[in-house]
């Protein structure tokens, strides 16, 4: 009989949650069934050959380098393409200022090993990013949520919830959002609100984490100004991430914080998780940013999730029933966008009754530190193929349109 450990596992296992999208996954598998689940990118858009040909050059010319360890903070030609990258962009920063870690999700780690002691509080979107939550959940945060609207996170919601902290005697150690084109509802926060929750995080003296993946990956609309740019007083930390505008194989992206000591503290927080981001894959991005193909390629993915986009806009409107309280975002770019169903549907006891009609979303709930979004689903429309887009969106309607009757 195997040895039972559950009495010795700590207070971080025993919190620890399997992902509710990890394992629908598993679940829309299949070749048959369309998937709207997963926050995939599109792999007929990675450039295969590129990066065939600059893996060679890598190891040919500097091999016993590209196998090695490397620097806790990353490898210095991949950080100086960069600061490059975002100073086209309009953020100035030095190279001190970067951070290069195992994708944005090990960031939000870091960001919550360095600030959650079990039971501090935090402030999150309704809904918000899974992996966010399943961060913060795993060190003991207590969660507070705040509703969005079509604009973001609520200025005034999150004035009454820091009120009510203070109150409290709590003071929230950060404010989690996901502004541009936001994971899972699509929406994009305005500068206006920027700068007001910015302006909340100074009067209640907490952070700012901004989690932006998806930000140049806009399609629609106007530019706005990253959190990281608005702010003067070094509370702004920023996590970025090759895989949504390149590829995710590599598990590659990058925080910036202007605040020193922070970046000291995040610095010691990776050196026993991974030591360093691996430098073979480092090289090679850099190789691929000093060529020029990083700026190509997310044009290349740009106007294919466009086209996407339209295709399930228009897909919705024609197929979707018109129903009292059904309503879907319609995103400036990203990959998602937000289905909110009739308050008497319940997602989750649907998502049987879609696998049966081979069509998969994640569940609303998923997105809710508080239990809420019953009536929600989050679609992904990077990963389908347009056919598959307009079929998946056909049965996802008739699904709905069954639940009324």
């Amino acid at each position: 009989m195997p040895f039972d450990a559950s009495h010795l596992f700590s207070n971080t296992a025993n919190r620890m949650r399997r992902s509710e999208i990890r394992e629908l996954l598993k679940l829309t598998s299949k070749p048959d069934i369309i998937s709207f689940a997963g926050g995939l990118p599109a792999p007929d858009l990675f450039p295969v050959e590129e990066f065939k040909e600059i893996s060679v050059k890598v190891l040919t010319e500097n091999g016993a380098k590209a196998l090695q360890y490397g620097p806790t903070e990353g490898d210095a030609g991949l950080i100086r393409e960069l600061v490059a990258f975002e100073k086209r962009g309009g953020v100035e920063v030095t190279p001190d200022q970067i951070l290069v870690t195992t994708a944005s999700q090990q960031g939000l780690d870091l960001v919550s090993k360095a600030f959650i002691t079990e039971g501090d509080a935090i402030i999150v979107g309704l809904p918000t990013y899974l992996g966010g939550l399943q961060a913060f959940n795993s060190y003991g945060a207590e969660m507070h949520g705040v509703q969005l609207d079509e604009a973001g996170m609520k200025v005034d919601a999150l004035k009454a919830k820091l009120e009510q902290l203070e109150i409290m005697g709590k003071i929230p150690k950060f404010i989690y959002v996901v502004p541009d084109f936001q994971n899972p509802s699509g929406v994009t926060m305005t500068k206006e609100r920027r700068l007001e929750v910015l302006d909340l995080a100074r009067e209640y003296n907490t952070l700012l984490l901004e989690d932006t993946p998806y930000r140049e990956l806009r399609f629609a609309g106007e530019p706005v100004p990253p959190f990281i740019l608005l702010d003067d007083e070094e509370r702004v930390i920023t996590l970025h991430t090759f895989s949504k505008i390149l590829i995710p194989g590599f598990r590659v992206g990058w925080l910036i914080t202007r605040n020193k000591p922070v970046m000291d503290k995040l610095v010691m927080g990776k050196q026993p998780a991974d030591l360093c981001t691996a430098s073979f894959d480092q090289m090679i991005l850099a190789e691929y940013m000093s060529r020029g193909l990083l700026e190509k390629q997310i044009e290349r993915i740009r106007e294919a999730y466009k086209r996407k986009r339209q295709v399930i806009l228009d897909a919705f409107d024609e197929y979707m029933p018109k129903l009292d309280g059904l309503s879907w975002t319609k995103p400036e770019g990203g990959l998602f966008l937000w289905v909110r169903l009739p308050e008497y549907m319940n997602a989750t006891e649907m998502f049987p009754k879609a696998i049966d009609k081979k069509v998969a979303y994640v569940v609303g709930t998923a997105f809710h530190c508080d239990g809420g979004g019953a009536n929600c689903m989050r679609i992904n429309f990077s990963y389908a193929s347009t056919e598959q887009i307009k079929e998946g969106a056909k049965r996802l309607a008739e699904l709905i349109a069954e639940e009324t009757k």
